[in-house]
């Protein structure tokens, strides 16, 4: 099969399409036919090899795992002995967050692991939405967003902010949403109440209070956005901050409970794809692709990522 191979740390360039074999589903596990990935800002930093302490897991010279990827979404084309959720020909979408190896032609994954199927209606590069709503629903989830409560989130044309204002609105929030002049339109259509553009005011400054701020880009900081909380509101970050210091402050708020910081970390996967299946079937979340890749170009979707431009995400179409 294809795939796109990393043998090394680098910049994009280090990632070659390159034949391997095809995986051969074991006990309880899938083999998937990859319909459709993306290129996510998990697979630039790996890719990097960043953060440092990450290598630890990743390999600390080089990559141990060399087929990145963490979305899916294809079909079943055959199941290994004890696996009995899923059929061949079943239409699946789901996360690899642990093992990747979505960036190639075939996926083998537990049948237990992050996979549902995927809802009538909804296209393969639809379905790829999970790793950014993975990580806003854990962030909203550890707050414990709840209907009537208001959330600001920041760079809400991302991966995780164009997630994290549908998720937030099916909870019953008040979205408030941070985005550049051109996201303005997008960030309305996805239901955000309020919308703010960053490059013609200081968002900091506004008079509104919020119950939730969600850095889902990892460009502003708790001490900036402090002003913006309401008694016992949070700020929550996706990103370490700079000099680690939403790391320290997520500490310090767990020991002292105030709770005022927190990075959030990711819940188990496979507790979430089930709900957002739902929420895909019935529109409460859609897919904002910002553009299309064949595997041979994913050279090109990694530098577009690398950029730091992209609205929403960025589909690598493997196969059909």
């Amino acid at each position: 099969m294809k795939a796109a191979v990393c043998t090394r740390y680098g910049p994009p360039e280090v990632v070659a399409l390159c034949d391997v074999p095809t995986p051969v589903p074991g006990a309880g596990e899938v083999l998937v036919q990859v319909r459709a990935a993306t290129v996510s800002r998990t697979d630039r930093e790996t890719l990097r090899g960043h953060p440092w302490f990450a290598r630890a897991v990743t390999g600390l010279v080089r990559p141990k795992i060399p087929i990145l990827g963490v979305d899916f979404a294809g079909i079943v084309t055959e199941v290994g002995d004890r696996a009995t959720r899923f059929r061949p020909g079943d239409r699946v979408f789901g996360l690899s967050p642990e093992r990747f190896g979505c960036h190639a032609e075939y996926l083998a994954i537990a049948e237990n692991a992050a996979v549902a199927e995927i809802p009538d209606g909804i296209a393969f590069h639809e379905a790829v939405v999970g790793e950014g709503a993975w990580y806003a629903h854990s962030n909203l989830e550890a707050f414990g967003l709840s209907e009537g409560q208001s959330v600001l989130a920041y760079g809400a044309s991302g991966a995780i902010g164009t997630a994290a204002v549908q998720l937030a609105k099916a909870r019953g929030a008040t979205v408030t949403a941070v985005v550049a002049t051109r996201h303005l339109d997008l960030a309305t259509a996805l239901g955000a109440d309020r919308v703010v553009d960053y490059t013609a005011e200081d968002f900091t400054a506004r008079p509104e209070r919020y119950d939730l701020v969600f850095d889902a880009v990892g460009k502003t900081s708790y001490r900036a956005c402090k002003p913006l909380l309401k008694p016992g509101g949070a700020f929550h970050a996706t990103d370490l901050g700079r000099w680690w210091e939403n790391v320290f402050l997520s500490l310090w708020s767990s020991v002292t409970r105030s709770g005022r910081v927190a990075i959030g970390m990711p819940v188990r996967p496979e507790a979430v794809v089930g709900m957002l299946a739902e929420l895909l079937a019935d529109g409460r979340l859609r897919a904002v692709i910002d553009r299309h890749h064949p595997l041979d170009e994913i050279v090109e979707a990694y530098r577009h990522v690398a950029t730091e431009q992209k609205t929403g995400i960025v589909v690598i179409d493997v196969a059909g």
